[in-house]
């Protein structure tokens, strides 16, 4: 057991290490010597669990949505807007998040699959959209596939344009009125009223989390 630990452990650090380097110098420029130097683990450790550059990029992409999972919601377009309101926050604060979505967005990154985030992010909102149909909370016109992919497409562009204006630093904001903007085109008014889309919900819903994670007892965001 303190073997499997030991290999968790040195696990993380490789991809946390990665995660550094990719955030910092985009995949192209980045080298396994850098990873290395950065981890403080031997080439033999590094290659036991990722075989090349390429495998540690996608396990940076695996591990950014891994982590944390918004709790289950009565209004299923609030659990939608929290999903990507905790990524927002996120994505200011955890550098695991910040990599991912550089590697995901890096158009240089040549021989890299960039597909997986989009696949899953979509998988996610179309999910959550379905049950939000069942729910009657959808607008009749509403076909959950498409506008899964509206919901990725447009916060994808946020995340870059608030990476090159300002490093991040305004994309809570941007995210709040970007769902301010989308959902009273998806909901039906009266469910829409309802929602809290406040570019500090994020970080209420990531403590919730961590809340619920430690098994301390405390009053669930509505």
């Amino acid at each position: 057991m303190a073997k499997q630990d030991r290999a968790i452990r040195t696990r993380r650090t490789i991809l946390q290490a990665a995660a550094k380097v990719f955030e910092e110098r985009g995949y192209q420029a980045a080298t396994i010597a850098e990873i290395l130097s950065t981890a403080g683990v031997t080439k033999g450790a590094l290659y036991f669990h990722f075989g090349s550059k390429e495998h540690l990029a996608q396990g940076v992409l695996n591990e950014q949505d891994q982590q944390l999972v918004v709790p289950d919601r009565e209004r299923k377009l609030q659990q939608l807007a929290d999903v990507v309101l905790l990524h927002a926050y996120r994505l200011q604060s955890d550098p695991m998040v910040r990599a991912g979505v550089r590697l995901s967005m890096d158009q240089h990154a040549e021989g890299l699959d960039r597909s997986g985030p989009f696949v899953r992010w979509s998988g996610v909102c179309r999910e959550l959209l379905d049950k939000a149909q069942a729910q009657d909370e959808l607008l009749p016109h509403i076909v959950p596939s498409v506008t899964a992919d509206v919901v990725v497409s447009t916060f994808a562009g946020v995340q870059y344009m608030s990476q090159v204006v300002s490093d991040y630093r305004d994309l809570r904001p941007r995210t709040s009125e970007l769902l301010r903007h989308l959902f009273p085109g998806i909901g039906v008014p009266s469910v829409v009223a309802l929602l809290e889309l406040s570019e500090s919900r994020g970080k209420k819903v990531y403590e919730e989390i961590l809340r619920l994670q430690d098994r301390q007892p405390a009053a669930a965001v509505s």
